[in-house]
């Protein structure tokens, strides 16, 4: 049986904001601890009941800047990154830049910091895997319209290839949606059912807690 080789890229922050928002419409519940594996795993069998899972790519970048804020922010990130490195999930890490604004409220400039890279990045990686044939269908999963370019150009190289966006909870974009060969949402509630258990034990045997406030 021909089987549809299967990719996901993830949109990290697009999915993060997206857990913060299914947390609150849950009324506190958990939901910042997520095995992105399984929870992509869950949508095979919708995506196609012959896809075979090849790969799943991580695009974030390490908020260094806040550290003064709060110390543990930046080694939260890293542990999670950790626990989803322990499932096989490659991980590709962009930058924040800071950025000059000008406050209209306060009459002052300030500093703001942008990530950077991970649209060029996620753009470039699906790219790369059709060119080299690694997979038949890539499942992107944000919302973000920033990457409604490149998948109309991999659209117009590649026509046998299918693009499929997974929207996290909140983050459906009919654009996109509109792009796509199909799409589907993530409900708040599948977020709470594919959460890693606590604690996570890495292939060294170090065990990773879930930090008391995820």
């Amino acid at each position: 049986m021909y089987m549809i080789r299967t990719s996901f890229l993830i949109d990290g922050f697009n999915l993060y904001h997206s857990l913060i928002e299914a947390s609150r419409d849950l009324h506190g519940a958990k939901t910042k601890w997520l095995d992105i594996k399984s929870i992509c795993f869950s949508f095979l069998p919708a995506i196609d009941k012959t896809a075979k899972f090849e790969k799943i790519y991580y695009f974030s970048a390490l908020a260094d800047h806040m550290t003064s804020k709060d110390t543990g922010k930046v080694k939260r990130h890293m542990d999670y990154i950790k626990c989803l490195q322990s499932t096989g999930v490659i991980v590709r890490l962009g930058r924040f830049k800071p950025k000059t604004v000008w406050c209209d409220l306060c009459k002052n400039e300030l500093t703001r910091y942008e990530e950077k890279e991970t649209d060029v990045a996620i753009s470039i990686k699906l790219m790369e895997i059709l060119m080299r044939d690694e997979s038949d269908m890539v499942v992107l999963v944000t919302g973000d319209t920033d990457l409604a370019p490149a998948v109309k150009t991999v659209k117009r190289l590649f026509p046998v290839k299918k693009v499929t966006f997974l929207f996290p909870y909140k983050r459906k974009n009919n654009e996109l949606a509109n792009l796509a060969d199909m799409s589907f949402k993530i409900k708040k509630e599948r977020y709470t059912q594919h959460q890693f258990p606590d604690p996570v034990i890495l292939h060294d045997g170090n065990k990773i807690h879930k930090p008391a406030s995820w």
